[in-house]
């Protein structure tokens, strides 16, 4: 996972959703199911090709890391630093860090029986705030491998400029706690 940023450069944002001269709009492509969704792991597994799928998260990190660079003007490495739409959308913008990584996301079919082992991503406890948890189905190993893989989970955030902290919850499982960089303003302007 090294230099996560170097990976990414040089790939050319594109498939963004036009609204004019006829093309499709966001609009459209969310009803047709196109538009892209970073993995939270609360959800299926990514549908089709794991091909189409990387080229996907390829694009949507790079559009990322072109917001970052346009908005964050004044830091001398502005691809470190969260843009403000980031710190709105804060489980968005983890869970398609994490993805980007290379990092796998956990899921869950329809009755809510967790299918697939990796991240998930949700809401943490204070405003702005996301609590990243290590999951699997039962008898996966997931418990085991937490250490691990939040500590790759860790590394990844911090790389793209998140704090991350790692805390040990109900059962003794562990989880990371993700916010801004200190500095940063959340949306509840702490």
């Amino acid at each position: 996972m090294p230099d996560l940023l170097a990976r990414v450069r040089g790939h050319v944002v594109s498939g963004a959703a036009h609204t004019d001269n006829g093309r499709k709009g966001e609009a459209d492509e969310r009803r047709e199911g196109t538009v892209f969704e970073p993995a939270t792991g609360e959800g299926p597994s990514p549908p089709g090709p794991a091909e189409r799928r990387a080229a996907a998260v390829r694009t949507a990190f790079a559009g990322m890391l072109q917001i970052r660079r346009l908005t964050n003007t004044g830091h001398p490495a502005p691809e470190t630093v969260p843009a403000p739409w980031e710190l709105h959308r804060p489980v968005r913008a983890i869970a398609l860090a994490l993805e980007a990584s290379g990092l796998p996301a956990s899921a869950v079919d329809a009755s809510g029986r967790r299918t697939a082992t990796g991240y998930r991503v949700e809401p943490g406890t204070a405003s702005g705030t996301v609590r990243v948890e290590w999951l699997g189905p039962s008898g996966s190993g997931a418990a085991h491998e937490e250490d691990g893989e939040l500590a790759r989970c860790a590394a990844a955030l911090r790389e793209l400029g998140w704090t991350a902290l790692l805390y040990r919850g109900p059962r003794r499982r562990r989880f990371l706690e993700v916010e801004p960089p200190t500095g940063s303003r959340r949306p509840d302007g702490r």
